[in-house]
């Protein structure tokens, strides 16, 4: 073999050598590529998983409520929560069939001010009637953000009343705290006790009030500083049947009307027992013609 032949033959070698090398490096850079892919899949796998399953895992708060969104949601919180003075004053006790009755006990605080407490759910007939009125008196003493419109089980008594949920509501006031639980939400649940989705879990000195004022335990339970409570619908939801949240809000501003005299009066009458609790301040709100109706609500429970 000649030397060319055989420095041919090594160049050749060598190229082959060459070849192979760059083979296997385009191996190894396609396998990284294919492992650093496979874990980006894998990661937004487990990403995509985690959100799905924190979004499954979250009870549902209400059924699909049919009430009003945006501008109209906004126009109907305005007109509830600002109900005229002037109306509120011409209704009086309006409708009310059942008023807050006077309890003793140590008054009852929060945040160093007096405590209004509220136990309901959001199926519950009797808590959608009562809500309606707690929000036109409690807006005379502070303001609400977060309110959303529900309505109560479809199939309870009084179905889809019109109403408002106070869970993930908030309410700022100088003069009282507000503390409202929501037992349950309004979507049905076989396995839950209560029937319903649970929500919110009084804690044990709010069911200590609650069996202490209203051993039965049934709802709405509303304590205004251990001076008055509410263990009952103050009227039927009825008066609320087949109206539209929008057509509540206006009616309120009506003083003749069935709505304003059974909600302006059940509020007329929670605003009796808060300036009860607040030593009738502010003075503003805390008029002899609310004041007078502490008396009512004295005799009404036979103290």
């Amino acid at each position: 073999m000649s030397k060319a032949s055989g420095a041919g033959q090594s160049a050749g070698r060598r190229e082959r050598i060459a070849a192979q090398r760059a083979a296997q490096r385009r191996r190894e850079v396609r396998n990284r590529v294919l492992i650093v892919s496979g874990a980006v899949v894998v990661i937004l796998v487990i990403v995509i998983a985690f959100v799905v399953a924190k979004v499954s895992s979250k009870s549902p708060t209400t059924s699909a409520s049919n009430g009003p969104t945006g501008a109209a949601l906004a126009k109907v919180i305005a007109e509830t929560t600002s109900v005229p003075a002037s109306t509120l004053a011409q209704v009086g006790a309006g409708s009310v069939s059942t008023p807050p009755a006077a309890v003793s006990g140590a008054p009852l605080t929060s945040g160093g001010k007096p405590e209004m407490l509220y136990i309901g759910a959001e199926y519950c007939p009797y808590c959608a009637f009562e809500r309606w009125g707690m929000i036109v008196s409690l807006s005379r003493f502070g303001s609400f953000s977060g309110l959303r419109t529900i309505h109560s089980s479809s199939t309870d008594a009084y179905p889809n009343t019109p109403t408002w949920t106070f869970y993930e509501s908030t309410y700022t006031s100088k003069y009282v705290t507000f503390t409202p639980v929501e037992e349950t939400t309004n979507v049905p649940d076989k396995k839950s006790p209560a029937g319903y989705v649970p929500l919110q879990t009084p804690t044990p000195a709010q069911q200590a009030l609650l069996t202490k004022y209203n051993p039965g335990g049934s709802i709405p339970f509303v304590n205004f500083g251990n001076k008055f409570v509410i263990t009952s619908a103050s009227a039927l939801p009825s008066v609320l049947a087949g109206k539209s949240w929008a057509t509540i809000a206006a009616e309120l501003r009506d003083a003749s009307s069935p709505v304003a005299q059974a909600v302006n009066g059940t509020a007329n009458y929670m605003t009796a027992a808060i300036c009860k609790m607040t030593g009738d301040q502010p003075a503003s709100v805390c008029t002899p013609s609310v004041t007078g109706l502490q008396a009512k609500m004295a005799s009404a429970s036979g103290s």
